[in-house]
């Protein structure tokens, strides 16, 4: 029986984020996406998908997804088969980073969900290429859906978040790091860095996308995690 597999999405993403590589791993083994949407902490976020995921499970997370998988490889590392992360950051919220959040908070409480995400954030998410435009759409769409009071509880939880280095490095599992070459919110260093703390990591920088690469760079991100699940 394969390891069943769950993702969790980044910030304001939903099952759509990984639309890609769910059609090509659910014939192979159970794929279960997580929401990380009810709560303002990442320790709460983490204990809930622990909550309902399978006794032992193999974990992907982009993003805010690869952050909660962290906080759950701190909590219940017992559980995993096998982890991945991609497009995301092991560190406590920069301090800069976290001085924006609570305005960012206020505008979108006030009604502006939208120019947040079109203004502020999803210029940074992409490289330039063909199917930008379409996949931020998406984007905005996803963000449209779950709404304002998601955007400012994971807002909350991004920006409390403690410093989850140490879980990585005590990880003996099957693990990939993954991001687009281009990825401006968690750059390759990033991910250098999680390399460095899990030597049993296999790495991969995917050309020609930025934060998004399971949606920029769907065929080569999805052989990354598939090579991934074959070791879980």
């Amino acid at each position: 029986m394969s390891t069943p597999l769950v993702l969790l999405p980044g910030m304001m993403c939903d099952a759509r984020l990984f639309a890609p590589q769910i059609a090509a791993v659910s014939g192979r083994r159970v794929v279960h996406c997580a929401p990380i949407t009810s709560q303002d902490s990442t320790a709460a976020l983490a204990a809930e998908v622990l909550a309902h995921a399978p006794p032992r499970f193999a974990l992907a997370g982009l993003s805010m997804g690869g952050i909660i998988a962290m906080e759950i490889a701190h909590q219940a590392p017992e559980r995993l088969a096998g982890i991945a992360l991609l497009d995301t950051n092991p560190l406590a919220e920069a301090p800069e980073v976290r001085a924006a959040r609570g305005p960012q908070i206020e505008r979108v409480r006030a009604g502006g969900l939208v120019p947040v995400m079109r203004d502020e954030l999803k210029p940074r998410y992409l490289a330039e290429g063909p199917g930008r435009q379409e996949i931020l759409d998406l984007c905005m769409e996803m963000a449209r859906d779950l709404g304002a009071e998601v955007f400012c509880r994971q807002s909350v939880a991004l920006r409390d978040r403690p410093d989850r280095q140490a879980a990585l490095a005590a990880l003996t599992v099957p693990a990939l790091v993954l991001c687009g070459r281009q990825d401006a919110l968690c750059p390759v260093e990033r991910h250098l860095l999680m390399h460095e703390l899990m030597p049993q990591a296999r790495l991969e920088i995917i050309e020609g996308a930025g934060h998004l690469p399971v949606l920029e760079a769907p065929d080569p991100t999805t052989a990354a995690l598939l090579r991934w699940l074959e070791e879980t």
